[in-house]
């Protein structure tokens, strides 16, 4: 993917921290700031999205496994290891 170049300015005492940070995680300060970036434009809407698809399968399982029945992980862990979970 191209990039393009952004120059930022920040405080020393910020650039000592980010620099730190980097350091510790192993990355550079740009792949901080680019993930940063990043979930600055992120949809807020995906918020909590994950969660609300857990809560929905958690609650709704049993109808899924009647409806499916051949989708059901008990029967897809069957078909992999060759026996019933």
């Amino acid at each position: 993917m191209a990039s393009k170049p952004v120059t930022i300015r920040v405080p020393e005492e910020l650039h000592a921290l980010l620099q730190e940070r980097a350091e510790a995680e192993g990355t550079t300060v740009t792949a901080l700031i680019t993930e940063a970036a990043t979930n600055a434009v992120r949809d807020p809407r995906l918020e909590g999205a994950a969660e609300v698809f857990r809560s929905f399968i958690a609650d709704n399982a049993d109808a899924f496994d009647q409806a499916f029945p051949q989708d059901a992980p008990a029967r897809l862990d069957a078909d992999r290891s060759g026996r019933a979970a």
